[in-house]
């Protein structure tokens, strides 16, 4: 299996602390080797960093977790592979454009006659499942509305309900947004925490690190971090349940 991050926050916000202790994950305290990826978003414009190697073993992860780079939504992925071979192309998180916007997505979990389900003009570029699921959810939003919706959320709201019939095929846990929203749908293991005024100090389970958030923010800033397992040891998060699903917006849960 996978471990996923995501981050969705109401100001632009570093996940340096977060993505530190993710790293320590990909092949140190974690056996997820396999790669890693991590897309930030500003605006609409969306850059992405990935590399085959183990985040603790690559330079690029390290670079990402000590380079402050701001954004308001945020997912990363560390892989353990079970579908596909080890390789760039298979790794998350994958990218797509509709509607004059970018959405990305990465998965945790294993699926079975995934290779039936239709993506028409989305295809995937690498072997694995998690990718074909995400052209399969993509190419279905894009047949239920033609044209752009009035709102994103009745697009988020469709996508709620095809990770239930993708989560017949297996383990579907996921991240997927388009910068402004982040949906997530869990199977087995998913977490969350809303950090909000006022902040504290929080120290991370994998690596000897802790930050007191009091002198990283403001009082208006809300900032809420998922993942597969939780990353601190002294705060309290948020366990969904399977088939549970949540929608996130400027870091509140909606």
């Amino acid at each position: 299996m996978c471990e996923l991050l995501g981050m969705s926050a109401n100001v632009p916000t570093d996940i340096c602390f977060s993505f530190k202790g993710l790293k320590e994950r990909g092949g140190r305290t974690g056996p997820h080797r396999d790669g890693w990826g991590v897309a930030f978003y500003e605006g609409k414009g969306v850059c992405t960093f990935k590399d085959a190697l183990p985040s603790y073993e690559s330079e690029i992860a390290r670079l990402v977790s000590d380079y402050p780079i701001k954004s308001c939504a945020v997912i990363a992925h560390i892989r353990q592979a079970n579908r596909g071979r080890v390789s760039l192309q298979n790794t998350h998180p994958f990218t797509r454009e509709l509607w004059g916007r970018y959405w990305t997505y990465a998965h945790n979990g294993q699926l079975h006659d995934y290779k039936d389900l239709p993506v028409d003009r989305f295809q995937p570029v690498g072997t694995t499942d998690s990718e074909r699921a995400f052209c399969y959810l993509m190419s279905e939003l894009d047949k239920r509305y033609p044209t752009k919706p009035r709102s994103r959320r009745l697009a988020f709201r469709f996508l709620q309900k095809q990770a239930q019939t993708l989560q017949k095929l297996g383990v579907f846990n996921m991240m997927l947004t388009d910068g402004e929203y982040l949906l997530t749908y869990c199977t087995t293991k998913l977490h969350w925490i809303t950090r909000r005024a006022p902040f504290g100090i929080a120290r991370l389970s994998d690596v000897d690190v802790d930050i007191d958030f009091s002198r990283e923010t403001t009082q208006k800033d809300v900032v809420t971090i998922i993942a597969t397992e939780p990353l601190t040891l002294n705060e309290q998060w948020h366990k969904m349940e399977a088939g549970e699903s949540q929608l996130f917006r400027d870091g509140e849960p909606i």
